[in-house]
């Protein structure tokens, strides 16, 4: 699974890229209005940082809009990903773009009927929304699973890309239910890798180490 970090802060985007396990980005209106700086500036930079998909959302409500807003996100780099709500403007966006060529991220899906809708539109990407889910009692994974199953037995193209994933096990569940990809903020990419048994393990492998006397340097 695919791992790209939820962010519009360049500075944080430096700090993971070393890991090498930054796949992508993806941002949203909301994270560029955090940043406090013009969009187009944001997404060059980013797009000259990180190789893989950068997700630009476009702000617009209307078809006619959004394909002005898109193509515009599109020229920036070849490694933009048109952001789109799952809208039927959305969608019928998402069709423009796929007949030129161009990627989209279908975001806010919520449903089986969405997510088939979003693939049968072209969009090279679906967000379910995992934690909004969850939120309202419903199960993300499970929505996850579903879509896995309805993409593999039509044949459909597009990929699952996790959104909404607020902690590691939100993260393992989308990883389990066959999402190609999974979006998350630092703070969530950065727990991933945190164990109380890892760090106890660790603990005692020091503590030993000290009591022989020895240096490897």
């Amino acid at each position: 699974m695919k791992l790209f970090l939820d962010t519009a802060d360049v500075a944080v985007i430096r700090e993971m890229l070393p890991t090498g396990i930054v796949d992508g980005v993806t941002t949203n209106p909301s994270l560029i209005a955090r940043s406090g700086r013009v969009i187009a500036e944001v997404i060059a930079e980013i797009c000259a940082l990180v190789e893989g998909p950068i997700s630009a959302e476009a702000v617009a409500t209307d078809f006619e809009t959004m394909v002005k807003e898109g193509d515009k996100l599109a020229a920036i780099a070849p490694n933009v990903v048109v952001k789109l709500p799952l809208t039927w403007d959305g969608l019928r966006a998402a069709r423009a773009f796929s007949d030129k060529g161009i990627k989209t991220n279908v975001t806010l899906c919520f449903s089986v009927a969405q997510a088939m809708l979003a693939a049968k539109a072209g969009a090279t990407f679906v967000s379910p929304f995992v934690g909004r889910l969850d939120d309202h009692g419903a199960d993300g994974g499970e929505l996850i699973e579903a879509i896995r199953v309805l993409y593999d037995t039509h044949g459909f193209e597009t990929r699952i890309l996790a959104a909404s994933l607020r902690h590691p096990a939100h993260v393992e569940a989308a990883a389990l239910a066959g999402a190609d990809a999974a979006t998350l903020p630092a703070d969530t990419f950065k727990a991933l890798v945190k164990h109380p048994l890892t760090d106890k393990g660790l603990d005692a492998f020091l503590a030993d180490w000290g009591k022989t006397g020895q240096s490897i340097l």
